[in-house]
């Protein structure tokens, strides 16, 4: 999460981020590469968690970009979980983890909610 943040917060290059992180470089270009495709869908997944699990939530303002959207949505969230729960700090990685199921940058993820019943009986749907 820190190459991340790092990436949004200051647009840092992914060879200045891995040193930082002690990653090989076309490990965390890799990371940031599949985050900024699908971060779109992590600013909508965790922008509908902020307004979930806060009391009076307050939507997280544009932060320039998509890429940074999405980080700033991953802050809102960690915050508002800090302050409902009355935590004394809840980081980036850990919101982010809970949230995904370890899987933020895996393929597949964030997938789509498939419904497994309908919510109408049967019998509701004849004319």
């Amino acid at each position: 999460m820190s190459a991340l943040a790092a990436k949004a917060t200051s647009g840092a290059g992914f060879r200045w981020i891995a040193a930082d992180v002690a990653r090989p470089a076309e490990t965390v270009r890799g990371w940031l590469r599949r985050f900024a495709e699908r971060a779109e869908a992590v600013c909508s997944v965790f922008t509908v968690w902020v307004r979930a699990v806060a009391a009076d939530p307050v939507m997280p303002d544009a932060a320039g970009g998509v890429f940074a959207d999405a980080v700033v949505a991953i802050v809102a969230l960690a915050t508002a979980i800090t302050h409902r729960f009355l935590l004394p700090e809840v980081s980036l990685a850990q919101t982010a983890v809970a949230v995904s199921g370890g899987r933020l940058l895996a393929p597949g993820w964030p997938g789509e909610r498939l419904q497994h019943e309908s919510t109408l009986p049967p019998t509701s749907m004849r004319p």
